[in-house]
């Protein structure tokens, strides 16, 4: 049995650290405040995804359907493998398209002693002739961890609840609190999808780490089974893991990449990419997301497939 643990906080004060997510590198030493450390060794964090309390639709691929209020506020239930990914894109899809999307899908930002933060809500102006003059949207953190070690998932409420993220904590900056929590068995969930198709292509849900100047880190390459011609055409990002004081410098592959998929074992390579793949997925890399190849992706799959002359 592989499970995971999602757990769902809500900002109650502004934020300083990574502008994309709150790092699962973040997540893991917030937790060790609360653990002991034969408990904490065994934790391994995701990447903390920003989700906007606000109305929203499921998406096709979902196994619910419909419309929620305040969709972002907390965790619906998940019967499939596809319902694990509501919460973990940054553009998020589910958000309703009668809303303004470009203005309730992007934080604040608020500068604070000349830092800028992530405001922990987000105020808009209404028509005049709205009910309301103002509408304010709440803003959350999508995490999930799981352990390797039987027995130490579920963390309990009273660990997780309080966490804070990012700088200037002394201050009281990215405090949360719990807003929702659930385990999921990887290992029971529907993978309707995955059994289903024929080709696939692989989504880099958090960056996928090459090189690392973290002490007895390997360097390694692209993995046999992404179908990548050259290397060199992928994007990269450069991340950092913080310990203590020290910064050690990573280069990876930046998230969003999609690259095709050669292996043969889809649902397999699936649960592997939750509980990630490579260095430092302990920390939160190496998420992916399998996909299968729908109508409108076979041009997607075909420019990745393509040699480098023909670009």
């Amino acid at each position: 049995m592989t499970r995971i643990q999602q757990v769902h906080w809500e900002l109650d004060m502004d934020y300083l650290g990574h502008p994309y997510y709150v790092s699962g590198n973040a997540i893991y030493h917030a937790l060790g405040m609360q653990l002991e450390h034969d408990v904490h060794q065994h934790i391994n964090a995701s990447h903390g995804m920003f989700v906007p309390g606000q109305f929203g639709t499921f998406p096709e691929e979902h196994s619910q359907s419909g419309i929620r209020p305040y969709m972002g506020s907390s965790l619906p239930d998940v019967e499939s493998y596809d319902d694990l990914f509501l919460f973990r894109h940054p553009d998020h899809p589910w958000l309703l398209d009668t809303r303004p999307r470009d203005g309730l899908n992007a934080h604040d930002i608020r500068f604070q002693s000349g830092m800028p933060a992530l405001a922990h809500e987000t105020i808009m102006g209404r028509p005049d002739d709205a009910r309301k003059q103002q509408q304010t949207t709440r803003w959350y953190v999508n995490a999930y961890l799981h352990a390797d070690a039987p027995d130490v998932l579920p963390l309990g409420e009273d660990v997780l609840d309080g966490l804070q993220f990012g700088g200037k904590r002394n201050y009281g900056y990215g405090t949360t609190t719990l807003k929702d929590t659930q385990v999921v068995d990887l290992e029971a969930l529907d993978y309707p999808r995955l059994e289903d198709g024929e080709a696939f292509i692989l989504e880099l849900v958090t960056p996928f780490v090459l090189r690392s100047e973290y002490p007895k880190a390997n360097n390694v390459d692209v993995p046999w089974w992404w179908s990548v011609d050259d290397e060199a055409q992928l994007r990269h990002r450069l991340e950092k893991v913080i310990e203590g004081g020290d910064v050690y410098e990573l280069e990876t592959v930046d998230h969003g990449v999609v690259v095709g998929y050669d292996g043969d074992r889809p649902v397999e390579t699936a649960m592997s990419g939750l509980t990630r793949v490579g260095n430092h997925s302990k920390y939160g890399f190496g998420e992916l997301r399998v996909k299968p190849v729908t109508p409108d992706e076979t041009n997607v799959k075909e420019q990745i497939e393509k040699p480098k002359s023909e670009h």
